[in-house]
């Protein structure tokens, strides 16, 4: 079947770039470019790119070669270690990023600047469709990114790039990579390369992903002392494996383009297959014993992306993407059907860069969404929905002499239509800016956003049991635009033997939209209500680099990172807000060797929400070494472990942090290739 979809979507592509190869296009510069000037570019910041040195945003990216080493996790656990990040870590399978404390619909997950089309946003035992295995790179803005990216970027962006579309042509006619890993903890190993093959002006690209891991071992009893103290129980047995936190998960996907002298047009297919357990819940079945619970996702996706090199009016490119997809998400209860979810619908962008004149440069767009949502079962807590977005946004920029100035303005349209009723918003959000470089190492910033962020269909219009967050949510169809004013506060310094980064935010919530709990129950759950008040998040993330030794190509460097968020309204601390974290990691680099050895020490939370327990602190060690053959920079053999002294973590956003922790130790090793 999968196969026949394949080919079916490999002749559509060919006919979209035969088509497109009567037009005069030209090749510009992709993330995965390797030239270090490009690669510094923030494609995900602003339409026409600022370098990473140089903006007033928080930023972080995981390259390539960071991802080969990363072990083979889920969207949020890949990037939990970056300042700023955390995540929902719902067992193995379903993880989504929280930034500066906020996750689900606050933080926009892309797809080459597109949205997912899924419906990971609506509960955190959804996965993401995309997995970090597939990307060429990874940004992460953290703060509010909704001039570029909409309300439901008020929280901070992640988009995924990969190369399936090329915009470039490549240096070899056939060139490709592979990575082969296998891992111990959880009995898991990983497969996954891309080929891309070149005739004239056509670029192929074909890749695939296979992930697979058993249940992982904890080092303590699944459930925390608190909560077994909150049953009226103690421990039984300390470590083993958890659960019903396995994951088995493929990808394959295919992609065409045609690349000339003005630009480059392409179109790509992808079908991913998942299935993972969620530790933790069970289903009683007939009453006698629990059913495991296991989730399926499928989704198949097409995008259109492509660029081009124009002369219209102030008017230098013309960029555009878009994006098709077909998702199901079925909770199985055993062998049976328990509930699915569906979204199917379409996505499209449109971007004209401007000409840069006198360091003036800048861009406008439109980006426009439908999308159906339903669920069918006995957990079908948000009806039927249709959602139609639109949004039309500028982004300017202007570099003086040593200071600058930017800003933005953009205006959103969100309609949901449900079997419950109708809701209709128009949002407004702007940002200024001003930026001072004291030094040709050194960066200032200021930046001063509004953002305005519609509800979701959930936050509307739910109401019935949600097994993932154990309560019974009830959503309220009058809620209004939830509105963030936030100040950050940016200091960059780059020296060559000492560099860093400092982000100080506050962000001010008019309308936060709020899950509490009411005292009441229904079906055996804790009922929870969306509502709306007064909050505030403030905090900082650090970054410091210190080049201790070098001789010649050989060098030993000291990182040191730190982060923190305070969260707090009118009704008390909201839910899950992270607690600090410090790191501190030696590196050493040579052009055979390579290796590093990481603390991480996460702090305690007991400042928490109504009904939510706190969490103790962890310190974890990490460490990877590499090996490359002498003169062979194509292949590299790496061995990664983590959590190396076996600690107990229980990450404090995630919903089953008393009842599922964090995987204990784990080793792996592997082999990554470039041809």
């Amino acid at each position: 079947m999968l196969r026949r979809v394949a080919l079916s979507a490999a002749s559509l592509i060919v006919l979209a770039a035969a088509t497109a190869a009567q037009a005069e296009d030209a090749a510009a510069p992709t993330a995965s470019t390797q030239d270090s000037e490009v690669s510094k570019v923030i494609v995900t910041a602003a339409p026409y790119g600022v370098s990473a040195d140089a903006l007033t945003a928080s930023v972080a990216v995981l390259d390539r070669t960071d991802l080969d080493l990363a072990a083979p996790k889920g969207l949020g656990d890949a990037l939990a270690g970056l300042p700023g990040v955390r995540s929902t870590t719902f067992g193995a399978g379903a993880s989504r990023p929280v930034v500066r404390g906020l996750a689900g619909p606050r933080v926009q997950i892309l797809t080459n600047g597109v949205g997912q089309i899924d419906a990971s946003a609506l509960s955190p035992d959804h996965q993401v469709a995309t997995d970090p295995g597939e990307a060429e790179r990874i940004e992460v803005l953290r703060g509010p990114a909704a001039l570029a990216y909409g309300g439901s970027a008020i929280g901070g962006v992640v988009n995924i790039i990969d190369d399936r579309i090329a915009s470039r042509q490549p240096d070899e006619g056939l060139s490709g990579r592979l990575l082969a890993s296998r891992g111990t903890g959880d009995d898991s190993y990983a497969l996954s390369g891309a080929i891309h093959a070149t005739v004239g002006p056509m670029v192929l690209t074909l890749d695939a992903l296979k992930r697979d891991s058993k249940d992982y071992k904890i080092p303590v009893h699944p459930e925390s002392d608190r909560q077994l103290a909150l049953e009226g129980e103690t421990a039984e047995g300390g470590g083993g494996r958890l659960e019903n936190s396995a994951v088995d998960l493929e990808t394959f996907g295919a992609g065409l383009s045609y690349v000339g002298d003005k630009g480059y047009v392409g179109m790509s297919i992808k079908r991913t297959d998942s299935t993972y357990g969620v530790p933790g819940h069970a289903h009683e079945d007939g009453g006698e014993e629990e059913a495991p619970v296991t989730i399926g996702l499928k989704q198949t996706r097409i995008d259109l992306r492509g660029e081009s090199d124009i002369s219209f009016g102030p008017f230098a490119k013309l960029r555009f993407s878009g994006g098709h997809a077909d998702y199901t998400h079925t909770e199985f209860e055993g062998d049976a059907v328990g509930t699915k979810f569906t979204s199917d619908g379409y996505e499209g962008r449109l971007e004209l860069v401007q000409v840069e004149r006198g360091g003036w440069k800048g861009a406008v767009g439109v980006q426009a969404l439908r999308r159906n949502f339903d669920a069918i079962g006995d957990e079908a807590y948000v009806p039927k929905t249709k959602i139609t977005e639109f949004g039309a946004f500028t982004q300017q920029r202007i570099e003086l002499d040593g200071y600058g100035y930017e800003g933005g303005l953009r205006i959103d349209t969100r309609e949901l239509d449900s079997l419950k009723g109708k809701a209709d918003f128009t949002n407004l959000s702007g940002s200024v800016g001003a930026f001072w470089r004291p030094t040709t190492e050194s960066f200032v910033g200021l930046a001063l956003t509004r953002s305005s962020r519609a509800p979701t269909e959930s936050e509307l219009f739910a109401e019935g049991p949600h097994a993932a967050t154990r309560g019974f949510e009830i959503g309220d169809a009058d809620l209004k635009e939830e509105t963030a004013t936030s100040l950050e506060a940016t200091l960059h310094y780059g020296g060559e033997r000492v560099s860093g980064d400092l982000h100080l935010f506050v962000a001010r919530y008019d309308g936060f939209i709020d899950l509490r709990p009411t005292g009441a129950e229904e079906d055996g759950l804790a009922v929870y209500r969306y509502v709306q008040t007064d909050a505030e998040f403030r905090g900082f993330e650090a970054e410091v680099a210190y080049r201790v030794w070098t001789d010649g190509q050989r060098s030993v460097n000291l990182h040191a990172g730190a982060d923190f968020v305070r969260g707090s309204s009118d009704l008390g601390p909201p839910a899950r807000i992270p607690p600090y974290s410090v790191s501190l990691k030696a590196s050493y680099a040579a052009p055979t060797w390579s290796g590093d050895v990481e603390v991480r020490r996460t702090g305690g939370q007991d400042r928490v929400a109504e009904m939510e327990l706190p969490t103790d602190g962890y310190t974890v060690l990490n460490a990877t070494l590499a090996w490359k053959p002498a003169g062979n920079a194509r292949v590299r053999l790496f061995i990664d472990g983590r959590n190396l002294t076996n600690e107990e973590v229980r990450e404090h956003v995630s919903f089953l942090k008393d009842i599922a922790p964090s995987p204990g130790r784990q080793v792996r090793a592997g082999i990554a290739l470039r041809f």
